[in-house]
Parts: C-alpha cells; structure tokens; sequence
C-alpha cells in the first residue's frame, strides 16, 4: 500500500467504526470545557468527569469562579492529581477571562496558550471541539498509534501533530482526532495490546512494530 492509499484505508475504517463520536469530556459550554481538558492532563476523562460536576456545581463560569480561593478549588479537584498547579490554573485563567475578554473564552489557539497551566493541547481541544476550528490535538493514543502507523517517526507529539496534519483533510480533522482517540483506547493500547483485533495496524502497521511484536509474544510464551 501506498502512504496515500494507508492514509484513504485508515479514515474509512474509523469512520465506518466510529460515525458519530462521543466527547470524551462533559462540558456544556467553552468555559466547562476548558476547565474539563485543563484537569485531564495527566488524569483520567473518567475521573475528570466524576469531579467536574462538584465544581460547576459551585462555580461554572469564570465570575463564580474567582470568588472562590484557590485552596476551596484544590480540596474539590484534588483527586484528579496535580491539583496545587491546577487550582491555581482555573483560579488565574478565570480572573483573565474576566479582565481581558468579558468572561469569555477566546477561539484563537494563541491567546488560549496566553492563560495559566493552559498548554498547546489544551488550547487545541478547545478551538475544535467548542468552537468547531481545525485542530488536531495529539494525546498518548493519537501520539502511539501515528508512530505504529507509520505516518511518523514519534519523535514528539510537535512533530506527530505536523505529520497528522499534513496526511489528512483539514476538514476531517477535529472528528478525526476523536475518533483515533476511541480507537487507540478500544483496539490498540499502549498494554494489553492485542494486534489481532488492530485492524488498522494489522492492515498498515510499521513493520519494526510488527516484528516487535511477535517477537515480544514468542518470547512471552
């Protein structure tokens, strides 16, 4: 197969596998997503979303935000780990909102990297998925399945979003990237991989990745 023709094969198989995508995080607006994403980082959207709804409870937008001290916003979010960075994050980035933009969370990917604990990714996910702008957020799963695909060398997740955004549609990315997110969690993790039921690595996979796992699994028997 061509790069091009891996490229066609993988976006039909998670299209036909993933037609509609679900959000991984609850949020209902760009602020509660925000928020949403900046906790994730290094947690689980699992555990983020079992602690969100005690802190929008209290707070879900910036103004409500900030009458609460940063010490209140880590007792609530201390289980999703990192919480003394993280309190500080939502704490600093709601007074900014306030003063700079009215409240409101701005679209551009630059002006969102300006805010506290606010990185790349976390703007990224932003801009697509509450405001709908191509973007292609890269997370662990997008990061290692990119690398088993082939279509980069894995060196960084800058050099993997440059490579992601290069080989597919611009208009296809912000779906794109959700769906390889579902994907990598369901058929191709980092541990309990099972190449079998990979359809798309089995199919395009990076061949040192192949051999590597078969010699991985002879040697586990």
């Amino acid at each position: 197969m061509t790069k091009q023709e891996k490229v066609n094969f993988t976006i039909k198989t998670l299209d036909e596998l993933y037609p509609t995508i679900p959000i991984p995080l609850d949020h209902k607006d760009p602020y509660t997503l925000l928020i949403a994403v900046l906790l994730s980082a290094q947690s689980t959207d699992v555990r983020v979303n079992k602690i969100t709804p005690l802190l929008f409870e209290r707070a879900d937008n910036p103004f409500d935000m900030v009458k609460m001290s940063v010490e209140e916003i880590r007792e609530i979010i201390k289980p999703v780990g990192l919480s003394p960075m993280k309190s500080k994050g939502i704490h600093g980035l709601s007074e900014i909102l306030i003063e700079k933009y009215d409240g409101e969370v701005p679209k551009e990917i630059a002006l969102l990297e300006e805010l506290p604990a606010v990185g790349h990714k976390t703007a990224s996910v932003v801009v697509s998925q509450a405001f709908g702008i191509p973007a292609f957020p890269v997370d662990t799963h997008i990061h290692r399945l990119m690398y088993r695909w082939g279509f980069t060398n894995g060196k960084n997740v800058v050099q993997t979003e440059r490579d992601a955004k290069r080989l597919f549609p611009k208009e296809i990315w912000n779906r794109l990237h959700l769906q390889i997110i579902w994907y990598g969690r369901e058929y191709s993790p980092a541990r309990g991989w099972n190449l079998e039921k990979d359809i798309i690595t089995s199919a395009i996979g990076r061949k040192t990745v192949l051999n590597d796992y078969y010699k991985n699994k002879k040697t586990a028997k």
